[in-house]
Parts: C-alpha cells; structure tokens; sequence
C-alpha cells in the first residue's frame, strides 16, 4: 500500500484543502476525506508548480493535459462509494493523482493511459509512495481492460460524447462507472450503475475535462 506522507512541509495546507474546498461542498465521505488528506497531490506536478498544488483548480500536467481541481477528485472518488476491497479501473491515468486515491480506498487499481511520458512519470510517484496495488498500461482507454474484467468500479477522467459500450460491458453486477460525457466544453458527470441486469444513469452536476480520445471517444485532439 501506500506510504505515510505525514510530516512533509505541505500537510497543514493538505488539511487546509480539505477543510474548506471538500467538506463545505458535501464530500462526507470519512474516507475519501482522509485519502485526500493523505496523499502528497504536490509530487503529481511540475516543481515549479508545488506551491499551487492544493488551490482550488486544476492545473497542466504537459501534452495537453490536466491534473483535475482537488473537489472534483473528491467528488469523483466519493461517487464510487469505495469499502476496501473493490477492484477498479481508471481511465486516464494522467499525473496519477487520481489512481494513488483510490489506491487507498480499493483492493487492486487498474489504470490506462494513452500518453506513455505522463504514465512514466505517475509510475515513478507511485514507486515513491509505495503503491503496490496499481496495475498500469499504455493503451486506448475507451475499450477498458477487458482480460481484468468485471470491475466494481470504473472511473473516467476524460469527457467523451458518449458512454463507451465496452466499459458499460466489463462493468461488475452490482457496479458503479463515473464518466464526464458531453462535448468537448463541458460534460455531465454521470453516474452509471448497474444492479441486477439494469443498468440507471444519474447526472452528478456539470463538469469540464480534457477529451477522451479513442475508438469509442473522440477520435482526434
């Protein structure tokens, strides 16, 4: 599992985060709420941008690329409703920030990134903190991980026009997939869920996220 960054110069101003952008805008979860606090969201950026690593935005990670706002990580994290022994997949590893989350809240992470300098890099920071239970790959995220699958959990963090069909597939029976789908200036976060053989959409609140390119995304930058 990960290790403690208790200690580290930025833990009063993780608290701080928490504090005032997570817990006043509904994110309850004593969980999600202590991964937040935990992990070190400054090693998931440039040096240069350290200082601005826990403001309330998202910042550039290269190629194109965001690490999301710490609410909407929260929000997204929150949503999946995590106990401990899930197996989850992400799609956009991105810095890995977002995986390194989980990593603290679910049995085994399974990870994709299309960008293999940006998954380069977020494996190095998980080596760092010792996150043993994230599987990673360069690949098209929008088929998903079919030869892991059924997955309890299934978390997009690109906007794409549509709800990938494959992802939808390799979704467990009871299972949860949060997903930004809209066009490329601003998505709905939906909720998909399936429970005995149905599958229900609900719409979390208005986002807006990079692009999910791939067969079943958006097939150019």
């Amino acid at each position: 599992m990960i290790g403690s960054a208790a200690g580290d110069k930025f833990e009063k101003i993780r608290t701080r985060m928490v504090q005032e952008q997570l817990v006043p805008r509904g994110i309850t979860d004593p969980r999600t709420l202590a991964a937040m606090a935990r992990i070190p969201r400054h090693l998931f950026v440039e040096d240069a941008m350290q200082a601005q690593a826990y403001g309330d935005h998202p910042l550039p990670i290269g190629r194109g690329q965001t690490i999301s706002q710490p609410y909407i990580v929260a929000l997204m994290t929150q949503a999946l409703q995590l106990k401990g022994h899930e197996k989850v997949l992400e799609i956009g590893t991105g810095s890995g920030y977002q995986a390194a989350i989980l990593a603290q809240l679910c049995g085994q992470v399974y990870t994709i990134e299309r960008i293999n300098a940006l998954l380069v890099q977020a494996r190095k920071v998980f080596d760092q903190l010792r996150c043993m239970n994230i599987l990673s790959r360069v690949d098209d995220g929008t088929i998903g991980w079919p030869d892991n699958s059924p997955y309890d959990a299934i978390i997009v963090t690109a906007g794409g026009p549509r709800v990938p069909e494959p992802l939808v597939e390799q979704l467990a029976d009871p299972g949860v997939l949060v997903i930004p789908v809209g066009d490329r200036y601003v998505q709905e976060l939906q909720l998909v869920s399936r429970k005995d053989g149905r599958v229900f959409t609900k719409i979390i609140e208005n986002v807006r996220f990079v692009s999910l390119i791939g067969v079943h995304g958006w097939q150019s930058e």
